[in-house]
């Protein structure tokens, strides 16, 4: 359907070096102008970003150190891009949460005012979420084949615990690597496996106050063990040691774990942190 338009819309995507705001940076940016009149302006830019490329986002991407070490800064490109985005509405998927914020951040750093409180946001997977809806009821639906009011009382604990299991059975079923025609969708019944395809972010403690971060050598490579694993090390993810690795800071500053103790911090917090610290302590 041709897009109802009053200005110009920018329909756009980033590749960048990581998922942090504040620290990461664009290496990509690939926009569709589309015009009131119906016209499509394309523009695909690869952008140096002043920083190696971790390991793990060249294989996601396929853009390499080598790919951009030529490519224009953001800064150089930033006044062109505010005169061609200027008074436009953007779009993505997922852009209000990670795209639009970082953009304006390199914006902001490049000394550019791009004040995107005037234009009209769209994120296009937002929209997907609300209008196909992701409760139990729509996955019962979708993988049971039927209505969960056909089976179960609403909002009782003991039905939607029965309910969870057969959904759960109709996942494995669906996606069982032995009926399952598409290989992208292969699931095994296999825990493990499930486990970690149900990971949704990289917390090690549930508040997110800690969180999982690759380790990498001084050129910016990223370690791996004997087996092929990456390497991970816990990192704080708040406050004046953001990004830093939690070892390191108790080593470095060993007030700061009796800071957190007494702080307004939930139980769990407390107790992951805690356990780093005896195992360090174990190892001296």
């Amino acid at each position: 359907m041709k897009l109802n338009l009053t200005k110009p819309l920018v329909v756009f995507d980033l590749e960048t070096t990581g998922l942090d705001l504040v620290n990461d940076r664009i290496i990509q940016l690939s926009y569709i102008k589309v015009f009131p009149d119906g016209k499509e302006e394309r523009g695909n830019i690869l952008i140096n970003p002043e920083r190696p490329i971790p390991s793990l986002i060249s294989q996601l991407t396929g853009i390499t150190d080598d790919d951009v070490k030529d490519k224009p800064t953001f800064k150089a490109i930033a006044h062109e891009l505010n005169n061609k985005f200027k008074g436009c509405d953007f779009a993505g998927f997922n852009s209000n949460h990670f795209d639009i914020p970082l953009l304006a951040e390199e914006f902001i750093r490049a000394g550019i005012d791009f004040d995107f409180s005037h234009c009209r946001l769209i994120d296009v997977q937002t929209i997907f979420h609300k209008m196909e809806r992701r409760n139990l009821a729509a996955a019962y639906k979708f993988y049971c084949g039927r209505k969960m009011e056909e089976d179960f009382e609403a909002h009782r604990a003991d039905q939607d615990t029965e309910a969870t299991y057969r959904v759960l059975q109709g996942e494995l079923d669906m996606y069982n690597p032995e009926t399952q025609p598409e290989k992208e969708k292969h699931l095994p019944n296999d825990m493990d496996v499930l486990a970690e395809f149900s990971k949704v972010n990289n917390n090690v403690d549930f508040a997110g106050r800690i969180v999982w971060k690759e380790m990498t050598d001084k050129d910016g490579n990223v370690l791996v063990d004997s087996d092929g694993k990456v390497r991970k090390q816990e990192v704080f993810n708040f406050g004046k040691y953001k990004g830093q690795s939690v070892t390191d800071v108790l080593h470095r500053d060993p007030g700061y774990y009796s800071w957190m103790l007494g702080g307004d911090f939930t139980n769990d917090t407390k107790q992951v942190l805690t356990r780093i610290r005896l195992r360090e302590l174990i190892k001296k």
